[in-house]
């Protein structure tokens, strides 16, 4: 990282916009004197330090250090020897340390969220908090030492009150006896002496010591003669007082000078929790993300935006256009063309300026980012043009892009802004060609480079590892639309921006006769690529919209289902309910009619043991038909009834409910035990009916499935196959609250059907949805483990949950 790149960058204003975040003077110094960082590790645990930060503040968990005073100069003078800190000071220090003990408590609450806060507060000792009480129970609010500072300011503080009332009572009745003399009837201090003010033409009525005139003359201040010597005992009263204040003063700074250190740490942690803080609120004010710092050389920006830039279309009221751009090892190099004022130069300043964020700890504003751990950010933007230094625009572009080759250190970043430009055409197209080569060859550098030259298109062209990529010119309107192409090179259109300028047609008709044939021909390859393009991305746009109405249906058809069906399970449940109570009623009449009592107790037994069979049996029907998944229906109504005996470990149909169990028992009663899910009901074999199923080759084993979901354990992975498709859950739309209802009923569901593995599809918006979701699955009892779904799945917008077993 070079000067000249952190200029041609805007670094410093960057600076002073994430200042304006800090609440502290401390935490502003952090971040006006920030820096790429040096070491990775320290870069990463200051990028999960924010993460720790943003997290606690959507859990409601946030700290704040509003109104603390700057404390340098507090501590300069605590490091000093029988120096003795004002009491503002002093309190100063108090609220910083009530503030540092209070971001303490609310991060060890969120410990296991956030180790690298938990770390940076540990280092507050405990103890400082019966410093913070001492000296918030001796100063009061403004300043002042409270009376119980000390016995002896107590002591004395009485003392001047009593005597101050003395001689105000002393007072009062030396101007009830001179009334014709007095000006005014309220006592007076002057020289901190309290005396009468005096009508000047009766100076001589009252004898005593004259402390001035009133600025009018007509009114002369006279301490009496009798209460001189009361003064005088108050004045000495006073020093008395002062003295004492500066006692107990030294006593409490020398106290904070032996907890220095602990001092000390407090002051650090404000510091660093402040420079946090200061990047988690310009994380939510930016809609930013937290980067990657990528273990290779991938360079990965989506949906990016230029957070200067962002800035200033806010205050205009007018939004950014984002941009989205992958560099890898398989194509480090891209060559961006387009039309004049189509933003080249924001797409090279955007990548250059959100590396040198992520490299200093900062999010970027972006949906998503990753970003390499760059030696060197190397930026040629803009005419560093000089008269003083005798250079031209292209001496100073060639002089400063010699000095970029000879610091450049592997891996880097290197931005061409307009390379070769300022000399003849066709030079300035080959010097440009061999630069980036250079850096490219040489240097091993990540290359972006803009420019208006057919050789450089032609490079990229037919480089495999180059990137073409154009700014997007809208043709009708010949306006830029700011957008970022990758794949085709872009025309300058510079006669058509000429046109809209107001450049007379006949100039525009010369010029386009004097441009040669292969030029036309390119532009207009060039034209008709871009609107194959437009085509292209129109047609993904329908497909999408189609999409997701396609998903709206879906939503929909499921709704109204699951409405059917709890109309259906109500129905059932209401003649089932009609069902029992029509065989009570038919039990109690044969029971009333048997008149043997041994008889009658058999047959009651026989009926009540019959009635909570039926019941059972019902509710296992009623549970089944509720958690049945549309394969588990297929297979019911599939299977088919195979003509043969009833026996042990058959699969069996119960007629009465059309449910599907198997035989665990058979008695002599001519009644068989069967097990259906975890109930087990005994039922008359003449009510049972064996059936068979049909299995495909696809269809997995248990032992299959088990064996699988192993292998899943132990690669760290997890997979969601066609058979698992219909275990999904759309939650795109729905607010937090109403996903985690939805969440929780759908995992019941999921769990007591027996599904190993499902998916839950939240897409990718502001990542707010994502976030509720795994926060809610981090302690669902039915969930093993869970992970973000795999591009062919559903990427970042879905999560694969593995239930327990």
């Amino acid at each position: 990282m070079n000067n000249q790149s952190f200029s041609a960058l805007e670094y410093d204003n960057l600076r002073q916009l994430a200042c304006r975040y800090a609440q502290t003077p401390l935490g502003a110094r952090r971040l006006a004197n920030l820096e790429p960082l040096e070491e990775r590790g320290e870069l990463q645990r200051n990028l999960d330090a924010v993460a720790e930060c943003v997290a606690l503040r959507e859990r409601g968990a946030g700290f704040s250090f509003a109104d603390v005073a700057d404390p340098t100069d507090a501590i300069n003078i605590l490091r000093i020897e029988n120096a003795a800190l004002e009491p503002l000071m002093m309190l100063d220090l108090a609220g910083l340390i009530e503030q540092a003990l209070s971001a303490r408590l609310i991060i060890l609450s969120e410990k296991q969220d956030a180790p690298v806060l938990t770390e940076i507060v540990e280092r507050v000792p405990r103890e400082l908090q019966r410093v913070s009480r001492r000296l918030q129970d001796k100063i009061l609010p403004g300043g002042i030492l409270d009376d119980r500072a000390s016995p002896e300011l107590a002591r004395i503080r009485s003392d001047i009150n009593r005597l101050r009332e003395r001689i105000a009572r002393s007072l009062e009745s030396i101007m009830q006896k001179t009334e014709s003399a007095v000006q005014d009837e309220f006592i007076t201090v002057r020289n901190d002496r309290y005396v009468i003010p005096v009508k000047a033409d009766f100076r001589g009525r009252l004898h005593g010591v004259a402390h001035g005139f009133s600025s009018s003359g007509q009114t002369i201040f006279i301490e009496p003669l009798q209460t001189i010597e009361a003064n005088n005992d108050l004045q000495g009263l006073r020093e008395a007082e002062e003295r004492e204040i500066a006692r107990v003063l030294y006593e409490l700074t020398d106290s904070l000078r032996w907890e220095l250190v602990g001092i000390e740490a407090a002051v650090a942690t404000v510091s660093e929790l402040d420079f946090i803080n200061a990047k988690s609120a310009f994380y939510r004010d930016f809609n930013c993300v937290v980067p990657r710092i990528s273990s290779d050389t991938i360079l990965y920006l989506r949906q990016a935006r230029h957070p200067l830039l962002e800035a200033n279309l806010r205050e205009k009221n007018s939004n950014i256009v984002p941009l989205s751009f992958e560099m890898t090892d398989a194509k480090p190099v891209m060559i961006i063309s387009g039309a004049n004022a189509g933003g080249k130069t924001v797409v090279l300043k955007t990548a250059g300026l959100l590396s040198l964020m992520a490299l200093s700890g900062l999010p970027v504003p972006a949906n998503d980012a990753e970003i390499p751990f760059y030696s060197s950010i190397l930026a040629d933007i803009g005419d560093q043009q000089s008269l003083v230094a005798n250079l031209s625009t292209f001496t100073s572009h060639v002089s400063n892009i010699a000095r970029m080759m000879k610091v450049c250190e592997t891996p880097s970043l290197v931005l061409l802004d307009e390379v070769g430009t300022g000399t003849d055409p066709e030079e300035g197209s080959a010097l440009g060609v061999a630069i980036v080569d250079h850096f490219r060859q040489n240097c091993q550098a990540q290359v972006m480079a803009s420019t208006h030259y057919r050789g450089l298109k032609m490079y990229a062209a037919n480089k495999e590892f180059v990137l073409n990529a154009s700014v997007e010119f809208d043709e009708k309107t010949l306006q830029p639309t700011y957008r970022l192409l990758t794949g085709i090179p872009g025309a300058s259109a510079g006669i058509e921006i000429a046109r809209r300028f107001g450049i007379p047609d006949s100039v525009i008709e010369a010029a386009r006769g004097n441009v040669d044939r292969s030029s036309l021909d390119a532009t207009e390859y060039l034209q008709n690529l871009r609107r194959e393009v437009a085509n292209a991305e129109d047609l993904r746009r329908a497909a999408e919209d189609e999409r997701q109405t396609l998903a709206i249906r879906y939503e929909q058809a499921e709704r109204d289902f699951q409405k059917r069906e709890a109309e259906r399970r109500r129905e059932f449940e209401r003649e089932l309910a009609e069902t029992v109570q029509q065989f009570e009623r038919q039990t109690k009449a044969l029971i009333e009619s048997i008149e043997d009592k041994a008889i009658r107790a058999k047959v009651e037994k026989d009926a009540a043991a019959r009635r909570s069979e039926l019941k059972r049996a019902a509710s296992a029907s009623i549970e089944s038909s509720k958690f049945q998944t549309p394969n588990s229906k297929s297979e019911n109504q599939s299977a088919q009834t195979i003509n043969r005996p009833v026996a042990v470990g058959e699969k069996v149909r119960l007629k009465n409910f059309g449910t599907i169990g198997t035989v665990e028992k058979m008695s002599d009663g001519g009644e068989a035990e069967v097990s259906i899910g975890a109930m087990r009901l005994r039922e008359k074999v003449e009510n049972l009916e064996v059936v068979g199923e049909e299995k495909s080759p696809q269809t997995e084993s248990k032992l299959e499935k088990l064996q699988k979901q192993a292998k899943q354990s132990a690669s760290g992975r997890l997979e969601f196959d066609e058979e698992n498709r219909n275990a999904e859950i759309n939650l795109v739309g729905k607010r937090t609250d109403e996903a985690e209802d939805l969440i929780d009923k759908f995992l019941d569901q999921t769990y007591l059907a027996g599904f190993p593995v499902i998916r839950i599809i939240h897409g990718i918006g502001t990542g707010a949805l994502k976030q509720a979701v795994h926060t809610f699955l981090k302690n669902h009892p039915h969930v093993r483990r869970y992970t973000l779904a795999p591009r062919e799945a559903g990427g970042d917008g879905a999560t694969i949950v593995e239930l327990k077993q």
